[in-house]
């Protein structure tokens, strides 16, 4: 019997020392991540741009690494973008999304120089160019553009079809009319377009289909009302391995697809090539962590069903309940030992739907046993809730054996801080 070691570091020594539940994230996966972005795409091909999608994961520590390595950073929100302030991160490097930007985040991002804001419909142009004028500025800014693509991903997590809340549909002249008024906005300059068509994604065929999209839109712009598209942002989505799925693939399965089409048909439609931005996320730190849960009560139900409960569930993992998402996991402090059973890890919180794992293999358990679960740094610790009352665990991160603790662990004291 031995425990689960976890780039170095204990996970059962760690859960005693912190608690749980508890994140647990890998500074060295992450970086080796950066770093393959910068050998496999950056450095491969010119006029290009990565930046990191920070709903996947962000805290003031993420943020600065991601700094550190280079990349940009992808926000939705005055909060994500008030926690790049934060560690002065450098804001040309920063692309500002979402489908209804409040108006004073429209004005937080111009205000603070944000290199892109991504428009998501027309009326945000207007919002723009008022706040721009405001403060004598120019904004730069892509329209994002739903391809009428329908990824191979869960429907919950797809956005680039035809009925998406997200982006400006090809299926109208919407795009084009779109495209004339920013021509005539004083303050604003409308450098490309952007494309997101999904997450958890593992083929590439949807990349390709949904550029040669956008290269005839390119042309028929330049054709028609001679815009010059200058960028060209492809959205991240690319997936990882959960439990049934494929393993992750490399970072050039998908950029090679998108660069060498764009290329062609570039070529092809008689268009300049336009500068290229990526935006990974998932990718990054998806099998960056793991969450480390103490086992509590174990109920058998004779002929039915084991179920193990654990001191978290739906409050830090809610993809289980949202969209079936799927987890594979294993008993840290008896890691290497053979499973005898088939058991459903259950949540703490008052729901039947809290449902973490169903039908996990384990060896003999008990109360008290840890058990780890595994590529939980993605869409985890960014969309904890404290339903029941629940605090949200601490995140710690981890580098060549050592460990540091990045966000503490929230107290009852924390819960009603903001109440009256």
């Amino acid at each position: 019997m031995s425990n689960l070691i976890f780039y170095g570091c204990d996970t059962v020594e760690l859960a005693k020392k912190y608690g749980t539940p508890l994140y647990v994230m890998s500074e060295d996966y992450i970086v080796d991540r950066c770093r393959e972005i910068r050998e496999d795409f950056l450095e491969k091909y010119d006029n290009t741009m990565a930046v990191y999608a920070s709903k996947a994961f962000l805290t003031k520590e993420m943020a600065r690494i991601i700094k550190r390595e280079g990349l940009g950073m992808d926000v939705v929100s005055g909060g994500e973008l008030y926690t790049a302030m934060e560690v002065d991160f450098p804001m040309d490097r920063v692309v500002f999304h979402g489908n209804n930007k409040l108006v004073d985040e429209i004005e937080m991002a111009i205000k603070n120089n944000v290199g892109r804001i991504v428009v998501d419909n027309i009326r945000e142009l207007d919002i723009i160019e008022d706040i721009a004028s405001k403060y004598g500025k120019r904004v730069n800014i892509l329209f994002r553009v739903s391809p009428g693509v329908d990824a191979h991903t869960h429907k919950y997590i797809q956005t680039g079809q035809v009925d998406s809340k997200f982006g400006i549909p090809l299926d109208d002249d919407a795009i084009r009319t779109a495209v004339k008024k920013a021509m005539n906005c004083k303050h604003i300059d409308l450098k490309g377009f952007h494309f997101h068509i999904g997450s958890q994604i593992h083929e590439n065929e949807s990349y390709i289909l949904a550029v040669r999209k956008m290269v005839e839109l390119m042309k028929e712009l330049k054709e028609d009302i001679g815009f010059i598209t200058k960028e060209f942002n492809t959205g991240g989505g690319y997936g990882i391995q959960y439990k049934g799925d494929e393993n992750r693939k490399n970072l050039a399965f998908y950029t090679d697809a998108i660069m060498n089409t764009l290329e062609d048909e570039c070529n092809r439609h008689s268009v300049q090539r336009p500068f290229v931005i990526i935006e990974p996320g998932r990718w990054i730190v998806g099998e960056a962590g793991i969450t480390l849960y103490t086992i509590g009560t174990i109920k058998e139900i004779p002929g039915t069903r084991t179920y193990v409960s654990v001191d978290g569930g739906m409050t830090d993992n809610p993809r289980p309940s949202l969209y079936q998402a799927k987890y594979d996991a294993v008993v840290a402090n008896k890691y290497g030992e053979e499973p005898v059973k088939k058991v459903t890890v259950a949540g703490k919180c008052c729901e039947s739907g809290d449902i973490l794992i169903w039908d996990l293999e384990v060896p003999e358990i008990e109360p008290g046993d840890i058990l780890a679960v595994l590529s939980t740094g993605a869409y985890n610790y960014s969309m904890a809730s404290n339903y029941n009352r629940i605090p949200k665990p601490a995140v710690v991160m981890v580098s060549r054996g050592k460990d540091r603790l990045i966000v503490k662990r929230e107290t009852y004291e924390d819960i009603l801080r903001n109440e009256l």
